[in-house]
């Protein structure tokens, strides 16, 4: 599946800047965004069962349910759901099974070939 095809990836990230940037990168690679400030926003998205997702990128270091939390209930919602967690302590970060890791921080080619391969 290439960006083309309209993917929708739900990125979550409490850090306005970074969420800014990532955003700005999946839209110019012509992925639809919705975007999240934290994990109760996030879980509104993932609520919705009407709204398509992809893809939920999101930042381990959340408040309030961090990201590893926030994944584990994206699961329950729609278990096939793949989750890319971005972190900027990644060679510390024990990914689960079937969930991928993007070391903050990362470069645009990174990003996109991260979400192409995890979307193909």
């Amino acid at each position: 599946m290439s960006s083309a095809n309209g993917s929708t990836i739900l990125v979550v990230e409490d850090d306005a800047i970074v969420r800014m940037l990532i955003v700005d990168v999946l839209e110019e690679l012509e992925f639809k965004v919705l975007e999240a400030d934290g994990s109760e926003q996030a879980q509104d998205f993932l609520k919705d069962l009407n709204r398509h997702i992809d893809l939920m990128m999101t930042d381990v270091g959340l408040p309030v349910m961090d990201g590893r939390e926030l994944a584990t209930l994206a699961r329950t919602l729609r278990p096939d759901l793949p989750i890319l967690f971005a972190s900027g302590y990644a060679e510390s970060i024990e990914v689960p099974p079937g969930m991928h890791l993007i070391g903050k921080p990362f470069s645009i080619d990174q990003l996109r070939d991260k979400v192409k391969c995890i979307l193909e």
